[in-house]
């Protein structure tokens, strides 16, 4: 795979990388680990859903934020996996300036910037394996041959990133989900939620974290039969792998 695009920064408070191109932050202002807690691992019902083999995929890998509360919350002996698909990644030395404004994570935030400074893209922990997806969610996802237990999509705002939630995307993202599955996001927007549901999630409505009065979260029926994207015509459902 070709070199990825890195990401253009600003850096507010010295502390926390924004993206010049969406103009978004990568985390909370207001506290970014707890609201990972709030939005992707309690919305996802976690850690009390680990099991062994259980998978968590995830649009945005950014700072390694989300991996390392996932890490941090895993205290059990089952092995985990942990997908995201990532169009920019972080260097790492800017990776780890973001990462020392959370010290409780600071172990497993050392042993993630290790193999990433060398480029890595599988990335080993005790009792969990992460795989970061290099380029565009759009061409990366449909293409993946497995599917996840439980989704964190944490693009930027769908107002600077419309491309990470579109109808389309979504629709792979439920295609990629395993009956009974779960997603949340930190956004309410009215369009994500809808193109979540087309895509066949039972979506709701909850708190936010901080200044955010809603956030989404969802589950796939057990019953649910994959569809194709709302952008192929029918003549192409034979090249689609279910």
């Amino acid at each position: 795979m070709p070199p990825q695009p890195q990401p253009d920064l600003d850096w507010r408070d010295e502390v926390i990388p924004v993206s010049r191109t969406f103009d978004d932050p990568y985390f909370s202002l207001s506290g970014g680990l707890a609201e990972t807690r709030h939005v992707f691992l309690a919305g996802n019902h976690l850690p009390a859903r680990f099991r062994d083999g259980f998978h968590i995929a995830e649009l945005g890998f950014g700072t390694g934020l989300n991996l390392l509360a996932t890490l941090a919350a895993h205290t059990g002996d089952q092995h985990l996996h942990y997908t995201s698909f990532e169009a920019f990644p972080l260097p790492a030395p800017d990776m780890a300036r973001a990462l020392a404004a959370f010290p409780e994570v600071t172990p497993h935030a050392e042993t993630l910037l290790t193999q990433w400074a060398t480029g890595a893209t599988t990335l080993h922990f005790p009792h969990l394996t992460a795989t970061i997806i290099l380029g565009d969610a759009r061409d990366t996802l449909p293409a993946w041959q497995t599917s996840a237990d439980a989704w964190f999509l944490d693009g930027f705002s769908p107002a600077k990133n419309p491309e990470l939630w579109s109808p389309a995307l979504m629709h792979h993202v439920a295609r990629h989900t395993v009956p009974g599955g779960t997603f949340a996001t930190y956004t309410a927007a009215g369009h994500v939620r809808r193109a979540l549901a087309e895509a066949g999630f039972a979506v709701t409505r909850q708190p936010g974290f901080g200044r955010k009065r809603h956030m989404t979260a969802g589950v796939l029926p057990p019953e649910f039969v994959p569809e194709l994207p709302p952008e192929l015509p029918p003549e192409l459902s034979r090249e689609l792998p279910l």
